[in-house]
């Protein structure tokens, strides 16, 4: 059973067990054609494609006509059907890639925990950790599944805008940014046209997970460096530009054996729409 990482190795052992569910995860944020057209020129054996946009996130205007931000989650019913319509089923292994060290596998890693499910990982390293290995790819889609999967206790939490905003003036929980220091710092404006972040928050960009092959640090490497940043994971709030890549940094956590972080999902692009709330540089 695996609910965190899996290797190239092991995943290439498995890939063609049935109750294996493979989901290809690419993207690129700054042009969303990119993770289709990759998985069309090749991609691990069995694997589906998953697209951020459409099945992963739910509209950015709320049924109350406000902005939830960038990537806001769908709602659990349909997230299950999108599951279930990917052939996943109560007892599946999923494994979840990407091409970019698990900074888009990661969210569906933790919306799949969000609806209960806890054995999914994230193949260490992506698909160039696969390619290295010299593992096959192919062109084949497979054709969808008729999957059971049901809506179980949440494994995670989540937070809504609301309480990151009462935890300013009451700080008892410690709100960490997953964005590079630029855009913490309000540099980037072409990522982040309001520059800034949420007061109090610390910054650890998700990619000081990762060793320089793109896969994650050891778990005591991991655990040593987030001490640093939370002491408490259970009193911490991971947040980003719009609650993609802050499920990097809680993965990381949970491979650190720092377990009970939550995650704020509308995250800086919900945050700033709202003049009213304060923003530091």
């Amino acid at each position: 059973m695996y609910t965190t990482l899996i290797s190239a190795s092991d995943l290439a052992l498995h890939t063609e067990r049935s109750n294996w569910v493979v989901l290809d995860c690419r993207h690129d944020l700054m042009d969303t054609n990119v993770g289709q057209a990759a998985y069309d020129l090749g991609h691990i054996p069995g694997a589906q494609f998953v697209n951020l946009d459409q099945r992963l996130s739910a509209a950015k205007i709320g049924p109350d006509g406000v902005f939830r931000g960038r990537h806001p989650l769908p709602e659990k019913g349909d997230f299950i059907a999108s599951l279930r319509n990917l052939g996943v089923n109560d007892d599946s292994q999923v494994v979840v890639y990407d091409a970019h060290g698990g900074m888009f596998a990661a969210r569906l890693w933790w919306m799949l925990r969000w609806v209960g499910h806890a054995t999914v990982a994230v193949l260490d390293g992506g698909l160039p950790a696969w390619q290295a290995a010299e593992l096959p790819l192919t062109t084949v889609v497979p054709a969808l599944g008729s999957g059971n999967l049901s809506n179980r206790p949440a494994l995670v939490g989540s937070v809504e805008v609301s309480q990151v905003l009462a935890n300013i003036s009451n700080p008892t929980r410690t709100v960490v940014d997953a964005r590079a220091a630029d855009r913490f710092r309000g540099e980037n404006e072409t990522m982040d046209p309001v520059g800034g972040h949420i007061p109090g928050a610390k910054n650890r960009f998700f990619k000081d997970n990762l060793q320089a092959d793109g896969r994650f640090k050891p778990a005591a490497q991991l655990r040593e460096e987030w001490m640093a940043v939370v002491s408490d994971a259970s009193q911490a709030i991971m947040q980003c530009g719009s609650g993609v890549t802050a499920c990097h940094n809680l993965l990381a956590l949970e491979v650190a054996g720092m377990h009970g972080a939550a995650l704020y999902p509308g995250s800086w692009s919900e945050w700033c729409s709202d003049a009213s709330r304060p923003v530091e540089r």
